[in-house]
């Protein structure tokens, strides 16, 4: 039974990035309020909270990746609002005590810190749910449906983000610092997995060749994580909307830390090169996803 309203078969556009990125935050919100808004509980106020605010580049790229391959907005919806959700869900268990024990997040105060633990652990718990529900009602061919739902299943898992995160805080207490390759391999499920899920529905949506988009994918979120360690040295708190500089006081090895910060920008920036040269077969139409690659090695949050 179909759970969320359908949306006009509205065309989607191609847009410049800052338009597209605040597009996306708009029309993901849609199906998310309608599901939350609704429901008189701590736990649902803290579920909107943990989802706005952010600059919903995943939710871009399902939108813009559903544009290059055909889509309209009335199908891709559900995928990226449902990519939002999984991520918002990542970010309020990240932030808790037993993990990150951050006290900000997108400039705010964590979820916990603005209710409490057990608020934060149900919230991303409902999060993690909904965006399955979402992800399962995008309306494309059943085949195309069920990849759709068994692959973001193993980006959010023990094979992607959890599993990564989970050798992420083994690395804490280890007896030496990891290698470069084992902080890739970690970050390509921690951060880079959602990140290329998002980057293929289009394609997956389609059933075309997701190949091109996973490459693009993989690129970018490996460099949105260098990128997020050198925002850990340079940046400051006020731009970065989180806590900076835990990593090195830690002493966390990390890209900037085995690379120096010269040498994981320039890696960074050969990641986006690259990210940018898997698009060629879109030519001029995936500008708009070459424009997202460079905005993450020039952000400042």
């Amino acid at each position: 039974m179909q759970r969320f309203p359908r949306l006009p078969a509205e065309t989607l556009d191609r847009r410049p990035l800052a338009e597209a990125l605040a597009y996306a935050q708009r029309a993901v919100m849609n199906p998310i309020e309608m599901a939350i808004g609704v429901l008189d509980l701590p736990v649902a106020e803290a579920m909107l909270y943990a989802v706005t605010g952010g600059k919903c580049l995943r939710g871009f790229l399902a939108l813009e990746t559903a544009r290059l391959h055909g889509l309209h907005l009335e199908h891709a919806l559900p995928a990226a609002a449902g990519i939002e959700c999984l991520h918002a869900y990542s970010l309020v268990h990240d932030d808790l005590p037993a993990m990150d024990n951050d006290d900000l997040r997108r400039g705010q105060p964590t979820v916990h810190r603005k209710w409490d633990q057990a608020t934060a652990i149900l919230a991303g718990d409902a999060l993690q749910a909904m965006a399955f529900e979402l992800v399962s009602e995008t309306g494309c061919p059943p085949t195309a449906q069920a990849w759709l739902v068994t692959t973001l299943a193993r980006a959010a898992g023990v094979r992607g983000m959890v599993g990564g995160q989970a050798k992420d805080i083994a690395a804490e207490t280890a007896s030496s610092p990891l290698s470069l390759d084992a902080i890739i391999d970690l970050q390509a499920g921690k951060t880079g997995a959602l990140i290329t899920w998002a980057a293929t529905v289009g394609p997956r949506m389609a059933e075309g060749n997701d190949g091109y988009l996973t490459d693009y994918g993989d690129a970018l979120g490996l460099a949105f994580q260098i990128w997020d360690d050198v925002l850990d040295v340079t940046g400051d708190v006020a731009e970065v909307g989180k806590a900076v500089g835990k990593d090195q006081a830690a002493g966390k090895a990390t890209f900037v830390s085995l690379l120096g910060l010269d040498g994981a920008k320039r890696r960074a920036e050969t990641l986006i090169q690259d990210a940018c040269d898997a698009l060629s077969p879109y030519g001029e139409d995936a500008d708009t996803l070459r424009e997202a690659a460079r905005f993450v090695i020039a952000r400042r949050s």
